[in-house]
This record gives structure tokens, C-alpha cells and sequence, in this order.
């Protein structure tokens, strides 16, 4: 048996994106044990899954391990890595493939968002917290960010927390933001709960000057990205991948690709 691993990042025509992505999962490969790892992505960006799939064959992978660098569980998780996962293993049926789960609710990512509101001054004190994801008309993305958003408040039991998207689903966090009342000395914490940087971080910085008009204290925090703890919630993926206790990673071909849609 020769194990590989094959990290799967979403891609992006944004070249500083592409090489923190690239970054942060060749920082992984230390932590994980396997005698094979590459990394690829969806879209966007080289290589490819095929491409990514053909090395490690090529290499004298039997096992891979393919896991999604996503923060959510989303249609590109359960629908379109799926798919290109089935087309490339039509060519080698031989190699046995186990599939993870994205990031998804954790309790390393419940710590990263906290650490995230304490580099914004949190000490503790009463506050209001938005954590807002991008959204997806995928109902599990919404069942993520509000299981997250469970988490920071039963850790944060002085904070209101409120889960809310920047689009493609409800409640919006501009609508969110625009109905808060708070008191002349309570703080408000805008989370982004984003792999990424970008426009979606100017927009939130708009929307908050905006409030700032009306509120007396907001604070945009720094986006989630690749946070300590979000990379020990991703390594934990990868091994329980590669582990495939009670095979329950193991990829299904067509009918797992179309059962995830």
C-alpha cells in the first residue's frame, strides 16, 4: 500500500490567493503522514484534480485521500469535486480513493473566529457579534455558519451572536446591521468568515463606516483565512481521510457524486 494525499484548494484568478492557498496546505504535509502528497484545485487555477490525481498514480499511489480545502459544506464539496473525482478514476479503477469533509463546525474554527474577535480588543465584556459567511442557496451552508455561531456564543456567554451572509441566503448582514441597537458603550464585531481577502472584505468595511454613523463603536475583525486553528481543523480532515475508520471516507464513485447533489 503506498498512501497519498491530495489536497484539493478551490482556486483563484487572483495570484496572491493561488499562493497563500499553496502555502498553507504545503505547510500541512509535515503534520500528515503519507508517502505521497500534492495539491490541486477545482478551478481557476493548476493543476487540475485530474492532473493532481494522474501524479499521485504516477508516483505508485494505490490509496489517495482527497480533501477539500473549503470552510463550509457547499455544492462544491458534494457536487462538483465529486464529479471531477469520478471522471479521473473511470482511468484507474485500481487506486482506492477516500473522500473528507470540508472544514465545516469545529471546534478549532470556533477558536479561530474567538481569536479573531480578541485581536479586535474583545476582553470579555458584553458585545454584539456578527459572523457572517458568504452564503449559498445550499441550506447546509446556512446549517454550518448558525452551528458555528452555537459554538462562539456558548463560549462568549456575554456576546450576542448573530449569524448572518453576505449573499444567496438569509438573514443578510447588512439587514442585520441596520437593526442593531446597542447601547452608547457596546461594542459590535463584524466577523468575516472568509478563506479570502477581496472585495467581499471592502464591502464589509463600507457597510460598517456606514454604521458607524449611527453606532458608536464597530469593528471589522480580520477574516478568518488561515488561522492556526483553522489549520489544525484541516489537518484533522486530512487524517480521518486517510484513516477511513469503519469506511466511512470511502468514495463512492457515481452514486456518490449524485447522491451529494
Amino acid at each position: 500500500m503506498k498512501q497519498a494525499v491530495l489536497y484539493v484548494g478551490h482556486g483563484s484568478r487572483v495570484k496572491e490567493a493561488q499562493d497563500k492557498a499553496i502555502s498553507f496546505m504545503k505547510s500541512c504535509m509535515p503534520l500528515v503522514e503519507a508517502d505521497i502528497q500534492e495539491i490541486c484545485f477545482l478551478e481557476l487555477t493548476d493543476p487540475s484534480i485530474e492532473e493532481g490525481f494522474e501524479t499521485c498514480v504516477q508516483k505508485g499511489a494505490t490509496h489517495i485521500a482527497i480533501v477539500p480545502l473549503l470552510l463550509l459544506t457547499a455544492m462544491h464539496a458534494k457536487s462538483d469535486i465529486p464529479e471531477e473525482i469520478v471522471k479521473v478514476q473511470k482511468r484507474f479503477p485500481q487506486v482506492k480513493v477516500t473522500y473528507g469533509r470540508p472544514i465545516g463546525v469545529n471546534q478549532e474554527v470556533t477558536k479561530a473566529v474567538i481569536a479573531r474577535i480578541e485581536e479586535a480588543g474583545y476582553k470579555g465584556e458584553r458585545a454584539k457579534i456578527l459572523l457572517i459567511g458568504r452564503g449559498s442557496s445550499d441550506p447546509d451552508v446556512k446549517r454550518d455558519v448558525f452551528g458555528i455561531a452555537d459554538d462562539v456564543r456558548s463560549m462568549l456567554p456575554c456576546a450576542e451572536v448573530f449569524p448572518c451572509f453576505i449573499t444567496a441566503c438569509e438573514p443578510n448582514y447588512r439587514d442585520v446591521l441596520a437593526q442593531l441597537t446597542v447601547d452608547d458603550d457596546t461594542p459590535v464585531y463584524l466577523v468575516p468568515y472568509l478563506l479570502f481577502t477581496g472585495i467581499l472584505m471592502k464591502e464589509i468595511e463600507s457597510e460598517a463606516n456606514q454604521a458607524r454613523e449611527r453606532l458608536q463603536d464597530v469593528r471589522v475583525c480580520r477574516y478568518i483565512g488561515f488561522h492556526p486553528h483553522v489549520k489544525a481543523a484541516y489537518i484533522e480532515r486530512v487524517q480521518e481521510t486517510i484513516l477511513n475508520k469503519e469506511d466511512a471516507f470511502r468514495f463512492q464513485g457515481e452514486s456518490h457524486a449524485s447522491s451529494s447533489s
